[in-house]
């Protein structure tokens, strides 16, 4: 049964939905700005202690202490987001509902802008899907898995785990093994340590010179290079968004080949996502970068290179670490920005 709440037809959710995950849009589709986005976050604290950000424009919301009170779902509690997000900071919000982290985030994936995606039977929602749309499962992993025939998330979930493991390894086995059955062992924790960086780049004018959109990135690659090393952290993977003249946007993800905050790894990323997406002749307003899924830098592995170039780079991006910490951002840039 659907009921109607604020002109929006939402599925009442089950007892068990207690985790909302909640993408904010700000004006032409971004992400607010950092005044907007830290007042975001206290409001979602007004309903609840137990919010995480997620990014610049997200929060994990564990409501299960804030449904009684209210006397509303999870649904309800959405809808009532919405409203106060709209009514005080004027940013509408893409929300999943659903028992848990990994749930939440892939309605919201899949839900419209403006709307709330409910998940109510487990296994109905994960049926069919492609095992990619499963959080934390990147191209690599979906690769290998497809090559075993298991490219849908049902598929994987009826295989044994020996097989999976055998495949993918013991631990990723096993975690592809328990998220293809609804299974989700992380937490929302208040006040986490952000997961992730993003930097944007507005033109001043509708740009079509592609090379313009390389420099951005490359600035952008640089800029959060630099902010990850600086706090010893490395991402797992990269997130392009090109908003376009007429407000649309397009996004999209690459996992990387390891664990990295060295920009020029990111920037190849960076060039690699925007040559993807194959665009012509389009007229781009803004340029976003994200890095994803931050872990230290002391727990991930780096692979060896005989390369003394590239060992030779690392030195030198060292070095001007040291130098923007001391002169400034701008102290040691790139020669093609300085432009």
């Amino acid at each position: 049964m659907t009921t109607e709440r604020g002109g929006e037809r939402v599925r009442p959710g089950p007892p068990g939905t207690t985790v909302l995950y909640v993408r904010f849009r700000g004006a032409g589709g971004g992400p607010p700005d950092g005044a907007a986005y830290a007042g975001l976050l206290g409001l979602l604290a007004a309903f609840t202690p137990v919010v995480e950000a997620v990014g610049q424009d997200g929060a994990l919301v564990d409501v299960r202490g804030a449904l009684r009170y209210f006397g509303r779902d999870a649904a309800g509690l959405a809808a009532l987001i919405r409203v106060r997000a709209l009514a005080l900071y004027g940013v509408d919000c893409v929300i999943g509902a659903g028992p848990s982290p990994l749930l939440a985030r892939m309605a919201a994936r899949e839900a419209g802008p403006g709307t709330t995606l409910v998940v109510g039977d487990v296994a109905e929602f994960l049926a069919g899907r492609p095992v990619a749309a499963l959080h934390g499962v990147g191209p690599s992993t979906a690769r290998a898995l497809c090559g075993y025939g298991l490219d849908t998330v049902d598929r994987v979930a009826a295989a044994p785990l020996a097989v999976l493991q055998r495949i993918l390894g013991a631990r990723a086995g096993r975690e592809v093994y328990e998220k293809a059955h609804g299974i989700d062992r992380t937490r929302v924790v208040p006040n986490a340590a952000a997961r992730s960086v993003a930097a944007e780049r507005t033109f001043p004018r509708d740009e079509l010179d592609r090379d313009r959109h390389r420099r951005a990135l490359l600035s952008l690659a640089g800029e959060l290079g630099a902010q990850m090393r600086g706090e010893g952290q490395v991402c797992r993977s990269l997130t392009l968004t090109v908003r376009y003249a007429d407000r649309a946007t397009t996004t999209k993800s690459r996992a990387l080949a390891e664990p990295t905050a060295h920009s020029a790894a990111l920037t190849g990323a960076a060039y690699r996502l925007l040559d993807a997406l194959g665009l012509q002749r389009a007229r781009v307003r803004a340029l976003a970068l994200r890095a994803e899924g931050l872990v230290p830098a002391e727990r991930a592995a780096h692979q060896l290179t005989f390369d003394p170039a590239d060992e030779k780079a690392r030195r030198l991006e060292a070095v001007a670490d040291r130098a923007r910490a001391k002169y400034g951002p701008r102290a040691v840039i790139p020669g093609s920005l300085a432009a």
